[in-house]
């Protein structure tokens, strides 16, 4: 018999949600574990090989007994490489002091919060946003603000929404570009009209998530540290899983102003101390190499972005925007809101992905994980074939839908 203690829990765990992307990987893999052929594109992480160059870099630190310890912010030849790598692809100059390695770049997001926020302190997020940042606001003490962009503005929020949410106690921003989950990239004159807005406003922060930074199909990438102002007062959150498809690597980094750096090495020294040494002497010689491997992999996600894109367009009632970064489409789907097919309803966004999931057997995610309850996220990190199956799943299941 077992007895449910739950209730001894604490009340921020309990607070605490849970995350939707995880959640519904494990919802298909149940579902495949009982005999059904499910297509999970569910989950962000790229159907690529980490490159055989990082690999045997790994291996030669392993050979090499770099197997220990290493200081909290990081080592110091991975830290020199994310010096060289803000330097030459973003124009931005740090020292090794500014510079803090995690386990993985949600870690620095997590480590930011809980330096910074108290419980009077607004945090705005941009909407659609990363599923963790709200939890880890709410975590961290603070009070999230959501800052909701819709398709029509290619889910970009606009520099007039900014002004007008800042408020007394609003201390920080969060955001990505390109971004999780709608692959929408700021270009350099949008990040530049909200850079205008905070020079207004001298005491907010700004988490700058830069994690899809390489996965960029447009216009070349702009930090937000690198605009007029904006330098001691932006964090750069970036990492190795996206762009150079290491994401059980677990390897983040942020570089932010010394004293906040500080402050972040200082709350990792007591939950996790330093990243695997092993790792990040890998990473380090992925910083300092050639891109070939990086620029192939967004080059194969571009075109697979068209074919998706091309797909869903098809599909009655599918709202589909251009987004030009990273590997996700995040497409409105309410117009089938209250309808049936005579059999099953679709209520809203959640019981639209429960829908395609049970009867399709494809796993996508409901945008209300993301602060968006009209859309969905399909990631197109899979191959061509499965891709294209998977559209032509949900297409089949949706036309009993009157």
């Amino acid at each position: 018999m077992t007895t449910d203690n739950t209730h001894f829990l604490s009340d921020q765990i309990k607070s605490l949600g849970e995350s939707a992307t995880l959640k519904m990987s494990a919802l298909a893999r149940e579902l495949g574990a009982q005999g059904h052929d499910v297509i999970s594109l569910s989950i962000g992480q790229p159907d690529f090989d980490t490159p055989k160059h990082i690999k045997d870099a790994a291996k030669e630190a392993l050979d090499k007994g770099i197997t220990g310890y290493t200081p909290v912010p990081g080592s110091v030849k991975y830290r020199e490489a994310i010096v060289n790598k803000f330097k030459r692809d973003n124009g931005l100059d740090y020292s090794m002091k500014q510079i803090v390695v995690s386990n993985g770049a949600k870690q620095c997001i997590a480590n930011i919060c809980l330096a910074l926020c108290n419980s009077i302190d607004e945090v705005i997020i941009f909407t659609p946003y990363w599923v963790s940042y709200i939890e880890i606001v709410k975590f961290a003490g603070g009070c999230p603000v959501v800052l909701k962009a819709p398709i029509e503005n290619d889910f970009k929020v606009s520099a007039e929404q900014l002004e007008a949410a800042i408020t007394a106690n609003t201390k920080l921003i969060i955001f990505s570009s390109p971004c999780n989950p709608t692959g929408s990239v700021y270009t350099k004159a949008e990040l530049e009209s909200l850079a205008e807005v905070l020079r207004r406003h001298k005491d907010i922060f700004v988490v700058s998530d830069e994690i899809y930074e390489h996965i960029n199909f447009g216009d070349p990438h702009t930090s937000f540290a690198s605009l007029d102002g904006m330098y001691d007062r932006t964090i750069t959150v970036n990492g190795m899983s996206k762009g150079f498809a290491m994401t059980g690597w677990r390897l983040g980094y942020m570089a932010a102003p010394q004293w906040l750096a500080s402050a972040c090495a200082k709350i990792q020294g007591q939950f996790t101390s330093g990243a695997s040494a092993f790792g990040q002497y890998a990473a380090a010689v992925a910083l300092d190499s050639d891109l070939g491997p990086t620029r192939e992999m967004t080059k194969e996600f571009e075109r697979r972005k068209h074919m998706v894109i091309e797909l869903l367009r098809e599909i009655p009632g599918f709202r589909v925007n251009d987004p030009q970064g990273a590997f996700y489409i995040f497409p409105n789907i309410s117009h089938y809101f209250g309808k049936t097919n005579g059999t099953d309803t679709i209520y809203d966004a959640d019981s639209f992905a429960m829908e395609v999931l049970n009867n399709a057997h494809v796993a996508c995610v409901s945008g209300s994980a993301f602060g968006n309850d009209e859309c969905m996220r399909i990631s197109y990190a899979a191959s061509e074939e499965t891709l294209r199956e998977a559209v032509r799943r949900i297409k089949e299941f949706l036309a009993d839908f009157a």
